[in-house]
């Protein structure tokens, strides 16, 4: 799974992207919320005890006139919060604000179990499913872990819901989509919090940073 320890003092990353993020996640909460937000009425007490340590993370005042303490945490950070709950030995998600999904809806996902949330990965119910669930099963509020995850994509747009995939006959055309997670656990409801955050980088901007960075891709693929 590529988990490592997570410090959390870095559980959000801030640069010099977030508030440009943070602008389009409102925008998208506003205008589209039914496809960037989902929940279940059982996620509000993790949510609430979400909301405050994400607002002592990052230093900020409450955010006034919304609706739902996980919608109001996923406004102070740029990063898509996903809440998983253990129902009848199974973690489910039981609420997320994903503004930044990746050819994927999350109507799709909520309120199902983590091996129906994977059901499409290719080999996951096989050769991952008991290691994933095992982990969740150990997963402990002083342990938490984050992990890199990358696609290419034919958009730069975080936005990315599924559509028509065209070929990529150019490397010029391609996208490298890469996902920062993190997983903890909330220590008084013991639920799981799931942070995405998502950067989208042309192979010609990896290339102004580093020669390397393109040729390690190039290998990769």
């Amino acid at each position: 799974m590529g988990l490592r320890p997570l410090n959390l003092s870095n559980w959000f990353e801030s640069d010099h992207g977030v508030a440009e993020e943070l602008d389009e996640k409102h925008r998208l909460v506003r205008d589209r919320r039914d496809e960037v937000v989902g929940l279940l009425d059982s996620c509000r007490p993790a949510a609430e005890e979400l909301r405050a340590l994400v607002a002592e993370h990052v230093g900020a005042p409450r955010v006034v006139a919304v609706d739902h303490p996980l919608v109001e945490a996923s406004l102070l950070v740029p990063d898509d919060l996903c809440i998983m709950e253990r129902f009848d030995d199974e973690w489910r998600l039981s609420g997320a604000v994903v503004a930044f999904p990746s050819r994927w809806y999350l109507a799709e996902k909520i309120g199902r179990s983590l091996d129906k949330i994977h059901d499409v990965v290719p080999g996951y119910a096989t050769q991952l499913a008991s290691p994933v669930n095992a982990f969740f099963n150990r997963m402990t509020p002083d342990r938490s872990v984050w992990r890199l995850n990358w696609s290419l994509v034919d958009s730069p747009e975080l936005f990315l819901p599924p559509s028509h995939r065209r070929p990529l006959d150019d490397v010029e055309e391609w996208f490298f989509r890469v996902e920062r997670q993190t997983l903890r656990v909330l220590p008084k409801t013991g639920a799981i919090v799931f942070t995405i955050r998502t950067y989208v980088r042309s192979l010609e901007q990896l290339l102004a940073i580093s020669a390397d960075y393109g040729s390690a891709l190039l290998l990769a693929l």
